[in-house]
């Protein structure tokens, strides 16, 4: 080594890339079967913060509540797209590499493996006695019956076979063998069943489609984009394309834990439907229960949430009906405290100006009042109440800027007061009413219905994904359990002067498995008894040649 400059006219170390080596290189590395490993062990990674992170696409409430819990760290999250792993461009890019990564590392091994399927098996090499297996012996058969005993061997053990003779007179010769392809094909089968399953993948995103919608006992849903209370469509999925199949919620049947350390955890939930294939349709009923969806139309409809709907009536200062019916209200803990909003945009006061009202509060399955406020102790209604605050003004329906059905904006509304001052609010049960200050109206508490949350799932890709994943067990269990081996047996005419021949039986197994010295041992077995040993009682010797050289200093 010298410390002096390099002198500038002197050769370069190596050949220099020029784009079109640049590019050859970076496709090389890109499909190499280290790079495939390496890309689907990053999209592991980075399919875990869609396990951790609330998901915009499949958990709207839980994101909201996020968001609302969070107001320093979902900005963040935000910017890094974890709400929405799945559509990131991180995600998605991880994604393309490992499906280029893929198909460019197995097509070529593909076209050698069906290379490898038509080639014979590779010729005996020329020393058997260096094989990790290897047992001689002789025989007083002649070399022709000799081979074709070992032929006829090797054939009912359906090996693939190269039959090769020796000699000028084709006296003696060799049978090479070689099985185990399977192993390979399991391999590849693997692979493609992963690419197929990154096919699948990329069609649910373009074609499929998941919504959610909360469905009143007695209310109906139409699979249409308006009756979702949320709707991720695929890329390639426009409102005007979804099946028309609908269905009405008849009840909703649900059963808690009533003591012990899991007081109050459902033990049975089930949705009874009214169910068509299109509009106007006939209809059939089905029952839906958690984890036992009901499919209709190319899609899954899966009961995943349930709450409460108090049904209240809404009478204005001039005493008419402004609004009846079902509120349904937001679970926020394990036993059911809920929150909602009734809102009354048609309503007059008692001088018959038009207004409008708004109502806020809890809904509480088994009321509990402590010091620390309103709570639910059970989550069935054992003992509803329906707390409530009443607004007055503009609920900013005419905006144009869209807000939550469950949320009350009170920004352009004033509170309803006492003539103490104090809001008016009251706690209700079944039956009883409010009336709001200055005659501006009232509210009953005429009863209480209950709602099922259901997810309306289409994919168009899932027996693509289940194949894949069947093949992908199959092929694994090839690749994991079949050996590839090849087994060879050299016949020589005998070196004695008499006639006879000279028997080699050799073995090579990649995985230098034990299996492999029984399978030798067995074949072996079988041709001592179709081509018997010059004397029976001889013992036979194992790699006897190899095992003096090794001796030998």
């Amino acid at each position: 080594m010298s410390s002096a400059p390099r002198d500038e006219t002197e050769a370069p170390l190596g050949p220099r890339l020029g784009p079109l080596g640049w590019l050859r290189w970076t496709w090389r590395s890109l499909t190499s079967m280290r790079t495939a490993l390496l890309l689907l062990l990053l999209l592991s990674l980075a399919a875990i913060p869609g396990s951790l992170v609330p998901q915009d696409s499949s958990q709207p409430s839980q994101a909201a509540a996020f968001r609302a819990d969070n107001p320093t760290l979902a900005p963040i999250y935000e910017k890094l797209g974890l709400f929405d792993v799945y559509a990131s461009p991180w995600f998605a890019a991880v994604y393309l590499l490992l499906f280029l990564s893929l198909g460019g590392c197995i097509l070529p091994r593909c076209l050698q493996f069906a290379r490898t399927l038509r080639a014979r098996p590779p010729a005996a090499p020329r020393r058997l006695d260096r094989m990790p297996q290897h047992t001689r012996w002789t025989s007083p058969n002649t070399p022709t019956e000799a081979l074709e005993a070992a032929r006829r061997a090797l054939r009912r053990r359906r090996f693939r076979l190269r039959v090769e003779k020796a000699g000028p007179d084709g006296a003696g010769g060799a049978v090479a063998g070689e099985k185990g392809y399977l192993r390979e094909a399991g391999n590849l089968l693997f692979h493609l069943a992963l690419f197929g399953l990154l096919v699948a993948l990329a069609v649910g995103g373009l074609f499929g489609s998941t919504g959610q919608a909360v469905v009143v006992e007695g209310d109906s849903f139409t699979n249409a984009r308006t009756q979702y209370d949320d709707f991720q469509p695929g890329k390639l999925v426009s409102g005007d394309s979804l099946e028309p199949f609908g269905f009405r919620l008849e009840d909703f049947t649900g059963d808690y834990q009533r003591s012990g350390p899991q007081l109050g955890t459902p033990t049975f939930f089930q949705a009874r439907v009214k169910a068509r294939e299109t509009l106007g349709g006939p209809e059939r009923e089905v029952t839906i229960k958690v984890n036992d969806p009901m499919e209709i139309g190319g899609s899954k409809v899966f009961l995943v949430g349930h709450g409460y709907a108090p049904v209240v009536t809404v009478r204005d200062g001039k005493g008419d009906v402004a609004w009846s019916g079902p509120a349904p209200f937001l679970p926020q803990d394990a036993f059911v405290r809920s929150t909602g909003v009734v809102k009354v945009p048609d309503a007059r006061d008692r001088d018959g100006k038009p207004t409008q009202l708004g109502f806020t509060g809890l809904f509480l399955p088994t009321v509990n009042l402590t010091a620390n406020g309103w709570s639910s102790v059970y989550p069935g209604a054992e003992d509803p109440v329906l707390v409530l605050t009443a607004y007055h003004g503009d609920l900013g329906l005419d905006t144009g800027v869209p807000q939550s059905v469950y949320q009350l904006d009170t920004s352009r509304m004033t509170q309803f007061k006492k003539k103490d001052g104090s809001p008016a609010a009251k706690a209700l049960r079944p039956g009883d009413k409010m009336t709001l200050p200055d005659g501006a109206g009232s509210l009953t508490f005429d009863g209480l219905k209950e709602w099922a949350s259901f997810q309306i799932a289409r994919n168009p890709s899932n027996s693509t994904a289940l194949w894949s994943s069947i093949a992908a067990g199959l092929g694994l269990t090839a690749s994991l359990f079949i050996r590839r081996r090849r087994l060879w047996i050299r016949i020589r005419p005998g070196s004695g002067s008499g006639t006879g021949s000279e028997i080699e039986v050799a073995g090579l197994d990649r995985s230098a498995s034990a299996p492999l010295a029984q399978e030798v041992a067995d074949l072996s077995a079988e041709l001592r008894h179709t081509i018997p040993a010059a004397d029976a009682t001889a013992s036979p010797h194992q790699d006897q040649d190899r095992k003096q050289k090794q001796e030998q200093p």
